[in-house]
């Protein structure tokens, strides 16, 4: 893949953005904004073209080339999940546009602009993308397409409303008059914007809702044209490795930088600041990454380790147990869950234990930067940029607005470049900084080797539920109380002040605290350690991750308990929440639940089991089955999966994102586990956590629920239902319940 290079006159970070003017429409529509020339260079950094000729820019999501090229600037993150796409599909349907000749460029950080209605600041996260732009982007489009259309009419001087636009051409059919959007574009420009569109109704779309719909980043990405931070080349720049102290909380003593200087195209060594979990380290910064690299493992580093956190995994796990003996803060009340457990008939108790997770993205953390007096700019596969924005402000002492990021395709992420600390951001920014304060001025590309990103922290926390729940004697479910014990994602972040509430961090509780299942007395707790200095962070579909196991585990069990069906025991707790009813009895039906399945051969059992989950407004029931062979080797067969996402904006998509998050969660529950011994991270590549290879990936089926309701996320949502399906049908295959996650290639046999 070849890299860009950009020279001094033509930086590649978005820079010198004027505003016309801006109007403030409905439906939060910024309308009015000229992109200047660093526009165009944010194109060429992400494998486009800068526009030639005359533009027509309507607003700040929409641009029209002369050439008929209609681009889409999207202020969400592309890091694999198609979002580029959802958002151009929105703006191209409104403005009947030729999809061939539609193309999408990350917005520049700009809050005012490219907020996530969402969060109320620019960035990609919670599977908002499409839900929080749905009527934006579409209004986007529709005013694009009536400024066309004006400048149609005024210049053919016909009524407006005479006027049809298909496949990006403008048309008055009685006069025979055509016109494609370039024609168009300088009329189009001088066109009043209109502060009130009409949106289309969902039969007359075109894009929305069809299959076949080819991916904006597809192209670029199979031919390897599609612009990542690693592709980025600056004139002068330096390549930084970093060295980071083996122990969370271990600081640098002292440094040898002899051997590593004497690295041919090594140029210098920095000691950087770092933050509250990585107090600093020692970056070596040369001509290429191979040298630094190789200057980085020649220093010579004694590290303090005074305040290093030296526990290993088992003596952090009784910890949790210990806690888990003692009441925690309460998330949620109904009814006297106590008083139902003494009078339960039959009650099942267990502790469910979760591992830290890497978030183990295909492309380790990068970041460029170039900083002088004046601003620093960033090049990165941007996802939170608000945060960023902000925080590399004040480590430097200048203004938001002087922090220029570029915001380029992401190999992946899963939430680890979504950081409310900007830690790899602000350490890339810190070695820059050192790296100026000793007379160096080259941009820095900051790069982490795979064991740098695998050891590097912020993971998903680890966490273990207690668990008790009681049934009558007719196997009905009249008591849950969970207790959970995990590090808070929130706590000591600038989110903490919305997302934790009086000790809850809602992040921690997600999906026990609001079951959805009709038990009339429940309790769920929490416990947050503080005196874990391990680095935590959202991980693909957040609490999600753990409480969706521990509650579907039980529900399954409780349901086994009672003589009854897995499926049916669901549905019949669920009246309040029919959409819930719907997803699941669809995956039921289309497993063939109820039908067994075919045997197995050398005397393998299989079995079947289910699991339903909602989670960023989106609901998904997975079925899963498996097949067991008599020494306890695993192997998952099919996955099928329902689900309510509301209206669909591109199926293709939604589909993918579904096997995506199913082959993501199967990894993480047959092979996920980082821990320590004595405070050092014993995992470092994919040797020893392995992600989900082809062989292991199984048939997978995503049916979704035809809807008219507003559109939800797709994103994580597939991720929190498979790994409890998968052990329900291990449970059904061969009686062994599974409580500790990851659950391994082979598990116990205990069925006779």
């Amino acid at each position: 893949m070849p890299a860009f290079t950009a020279n001094s006159g033509a930086a590649v970070a978005v820079r010198n953005v004027s505003r016309r003017r801006f109007l403030q429409g409905a439906g939060s529509l910024l309308l009015s904004v000229q992109l200047g020339p660093a526009l165009a260079a944010a194109d060429a950094a992400q494998g486009g073209k800068a526009a030639k000729g005359k533009t027509f820019v309507p607003n700040a999501f929409v641009r029209v080339d002369a050439d008929g090229t209609v681009t889409v600037l999207s202020k969400h993150l592309e890091m694999g999940q198609g979002t580029y796409t959802g958002l151009a599909t929105l703006v191209a349907d409104e403005m009947d546009a030729d999809w061939k000749q539609v193309r999408v460029v990350g917005a520049p950080a700009d809050a005012a602009l490219y907020k996530n209605l969402a969060f109320g600041m620019q960035g990609t996260g919670g599977s908002t993308a499409i839900a929080n732009s749905y009527e934006q982007m579409r209004k986007a489009g529709a005013a694009a397409r009536a400024m066309l259309v004006a400048a149609a009419a005024e210049q053919w001087k016909v009524p407006a409303d005479a006027i049809t636009v298909s496949q990006g051409v403008v048309a008055h059919a009685a006069s025979g008059r055509k016109a494609g959007f370039g024609e168009l574009a300088a009329a189009a420009a001088r066109q009043a914007v209109p502060t009130q569109v009409a949106l289309k109704n969902p039969e007359a779309f075109t894009l929305i809702g069809k299959t076949g719909v080819h991916r904006v980043d597809n192209d670029a990405k199979t031919n390897g044209t599609a612009i990542f931070t690693q592709d980025i080349k600056l004139p002068g720049m330096l390549v930084a490795v970093p060295a980071h102290p083996p122990y969370f909380g271990a600081t640098v003593a002292s440094v040898d930088d002899s051997k590593a200087k004497a690295v041919p195209g090594v140029k210098a060594v920095v000691r950087f600041a770092g933050n509250a979990h990585r107090f600093g380290g020692v970056a070596v910064l040369a001509t290429n990454t191979w040298a630094a690299r190789a200057g980085r493992d020649a220093l010579q580093i004694q590290w303090d380790e005074s305040k290093a956190y030296r526990k290993s995994t088992p003596e952090l796990l009784a910890q949790y147990r210990d806690a888990a003996g003692t009441p925690g803060a309460v998330a949620a009340k109904s009814g006297d869950v106590d008083g139902a457990l003494s009078k339960a008939a039959k009650r099942i108790e267990a502790d469910f234990e979760f591992p830290y997770l890497a978030h183990a993205a295909m492309e380790p953390l990068n970041c460029l930067v170039r900083l002088d007096a004046a601003q620093c700019e960033i090049w990165n596969g941007e996802q939170f940029q608000t945060v960023d924005q902000n925080l590399v402000a004040a480590l430097l002492g200048m203004k938001p607005e002087q922090i220029k990021i570029t915001q380029l395709y992401s190999g992946g992420s899963f939430g680890r470049r979504a950081s409310s600390q900007s830690d790899y951001v602000l350490e890339a920014v810190a070695i820059a900084k050192a790296a100026r304060d000793q007379g160096i001025h080259a941009p820095v590309k900051m790069v982490w080797t795979r064991e740098d990103d695998t050891r590097g922290g912020y993971y998903r926390p680890m966490n273990l539920h207690r668990a008790r729940v009681g049934l009558d004697d007719q196997g009905n479910l009249q008591a849950w109380h969970v207790r959970i014990v995990g590090q808070s994602i929130m706590r000591g972040t600038t989110l903490e002040p919305f997302m934790v509430k009086n000790g809850i961090d809602a992040t921690s509780v997600e999906g026990q605290a609001d079951l959805p299942y009709a038990v009339p007395n429940l309790q769920v707790e929490l416990h947050t350690p503080t005196d874990v200095p391990v680095p935590v962070l959202w991980f693909r579909s957040v609490g999600h991750t753990h409480t969706a196991f521990s509650a579907e585990s039980l529900i399954d069990e409780a349901a086994r308990l009672a003589n009854k069906d897995p499926v049916a025991y669901r549905l019949a707790m669920l009246d309040k929440f029919p959409r819930h009813q719907q997803v699941l009895k669809l995956a039921a039906e289309k497993a063939q639940w109820g039908t067994p399945l075919a045997p197995a051969a050398d005397g393998a059992r299989r079995g079947r089991g289910v699991a339903l989950h909602e989670s960023f407004n989106t609901r998904v029931a997975e079925v899963v089955e498996v097949t067991v062979a008599k020494d306890g080797t695993l192997k998952v067969d099919r996955v099928v999966c329902a689900v309510d996402c509301g209206v669909v904006v591109n199926p293709d998509v939604v589909k993918a994102q579904m096997e995506g998050g199913i082959g993501f969660a199967l990894a993480a529950a047959l092979h996920g586990a980082i821990t320590l011994k004595d405070g050092a991270v014993e995992q470092g590549n994919f040797n020893d956590y392995p992600v989900l290879r082809i062989n292991e990936m199984p048939v997978i089926e995503v049916h979704l629920v035809p809807s008219a309701e507003a559109p939800t996320g797709v994103g994580e949502p597939g991720v929190p239902p498979l790994a409890p399906a998968l052990a329900n049908a291990i449970h059904d295959a061969v009686g062994t319940r599974i409580r500790t996650l990851p659950i391994g290639t082979s598990v116990r046999v205990t069925q006779a």
